[in-house]
Parts: C-alpha cells; structure tokens; sequence
C-alpha cells in the first residue's frame, strides 16, 4: 500500500505561481504511481486537514517567504510529521541572503564581495562604497526572496531608478557582479545529484529566463568541466549542503569565472516544474520524476 502524501503549495509569496505548478506536478505523478495525495493551501484549515487526512508524510512545494524561510516548517514541526526538505533553521539561513553569505565566507566558500543598504545613506555614501569595495556593474536584490525576484544588474547609470523599484523592503543587498559562466549544482541527503549550466538570452538567469519558455535560457548538461573542476563544484555545493545543515535535496546557484566558483545562494526547495532543474539533473543521471520524487519523500523528516 502506497503512502498518504499531504502536499502544500500556493501560499501568498511572490513565487506563488510557480508553488501551484510544483505541487501539481508533483501530484500527478504521485497520482499516476497509486499514491493517496491531497493538495492543500498553507492557511488555517491546514491543521484540521492534516487531522482528517492523516498522511504519513508531509510533501512541502512551498517557494519564497512563508513557505522556504523556516515559517511554513515551524507550524509542521507541531505536527510531528515528517515534511520534506529543510526544518526552520536551515531554511531560514539559506533564504537570508546576508546570513547565509556569512556563513560561506567563515568556511572559506568563495562568494561576491557585497554590502547592505537600508536606504538611509546619500546616493554619494552609496557610490563610494562601491568604488571602495569593488565597481560597476553591480547586482542589486531582497534579502528574502528567491527565483531572481526583484534582482538587477545595475549600471553606474541605472543604480538609482532600480534601487526605487525595491524601496517597499526595509533593506537590500548591493554585490559584486561576477561575469562568466552560470551553473547550478543540486544534492540530495548525502548524494551529489549533479550539475548543469545555464545560458540564458535575457542579461542574466533572472524570473522569465527561470520560468518563461519563451526565454528560451540553454540548458548545458553535461557542464563543460575538467574532471577536477567539476568535483571541485560538486564539493563546494555539498560543504555549503552539510555547513548549514539541510535535509533533503538543494540547489546551490554558482558563477564560474578565471577558474573560480561563486557560489551565489543556496536554494532549500528547488522547483518541480515543466522547466526546473533539479529534475533535468536528476533525469540525465537516469532518476526518473517518480524516483526523484519518492528519493525527496524518503529523505522525509520530523525535525525536531
């Protein structure tokens, strides 16, 4: 008998979209392979539907705040049922940018040089300090959202007009921008799933270039690497894995340039959709959809 599957998806954050078509995703194929599977928004019928429904596992496609930020996975750790992906501290590290960037840099994981801006200093203030600590263009972006929402690459120029567009956060990031090649390495419990390089049309792997078909973003796989580059990149991915102490599967997103691997951010629940890339990585290693899915439910945890 297959097991009872609760997935969450939807929520209020500005990935919303892109939650519903993981969980559907992950649903039908659920579905398809005999799994009892019920879908529900994260609101205040949630409690009282994990009591009727009883799953013997909580599948979270939750993405952005509320749902990969350490909240959505405080309210499952009262259930004491085990729930995919991260618990409430890892993904509260991962999904802050300036905390988990911290981290890396203490374990000696090589990352852009970046400072914070509260919106409080002098447009010159600002200027300085990127003179001072590196140089135009720079990469400006929330401290707490992810799928590229709101992040822009930023001319000397254009600075200001899209610090605007980001005034309705109390603080953001201004980081040094790393040209070169973009590549995302994904890892599963202890497994290195694999990596995958990314060549999008737009400027940069922004929202569209994620989501949009139509972007029509190059997805590289195998990664053109030397043998020992790529153990290198899959090495760093599964340090930054282990340092912050997640559970289930990652994506890490790298720049990789002069011979060297940035690594960006590390993602706690990557997409399962039509265009996501931890099932293309997984795919090419020969893990269908289903095992990849049942390898996530078996990494399942009660965290606490």
């Amino acid at each position: 008998m297959k097991k009872k599957i609760l997935i969450i998806s939807g929520g209020i954050s500005k990935e919303r979209t892109i939650s519903l078509a993981t969980g559907h995703q992950v649903a039908n194929e659920l579905k398809k392979n005999k799994y009892k599977v019920k879908i529900v928004e994260p609101n205040s019928k949630l409690p009282e539907t994990v009591k009727l429904f009883k799953p013997e596992i909580i599948f979270n496609a939750l993405h952005g705040q509320f749902g990969e930020d350490g909240y959505i996975q405080s309210i499952l750790d009262t259930f004491g049922i085990p729930y995919t992906h991260s618990g409430v501290i890892p993904s509260a590290i991962a999904m802050n940018k300036d905390l988990s960037k911290k981290i890396f840099i203490k374990h000696n994981i090589l990352t852009p040089k970046y400072f914070i801006y509260y919106f409080t200093e002098s447009r010159k203030e600002i200027i300085d300090k990127i003179k001072k600590k590196f140089k135009f263009p720079v990469v400006i972006k929330p401290l707490n959202e992810g799928s590229s929402v709101n992040v822009f690459i930023c001319s000397k120029s254009n600075l200001f007009k899209k610090i605007k567009l980001l005034k309705n956060y109390n603080k953001i990031m201004i980081e040094e921008y790393i040209p070169g090649r973009e590549i995302q390495a994904a890892i599963i419990g202890s497994k290195k799933l694999g990596a995958i390089e990314l060549k999008p049309k737009r400027k940069f792997y922004d929202y569209q270039a994620k989501y949009n078909s139509r972007a029509k973003t190059k997805h590289l796989i195998p990664v053109d690497l030397k043998k020992k580059e790529y153990r290198k990149l899959m090495n760093i991915a599964f340090k930054a894995h282990k340092i912050i102490k997640c559970s289930g599967v990652t994506r890490s997103d790298f720049k990789f340039f002069n011979g060297k691997f940035y690594l960006l951010e590390i993602n706690t629940q990557p997409g399962m959709t039509g265009l996501s890339l931890v099932p293309e990585i997984a795919s090419y290693h020969g893990i269908s959809f289903i095992n990849l899915i049942e390898l996530i439910l078996r990494n399942a945890s009660t965290k606490k």
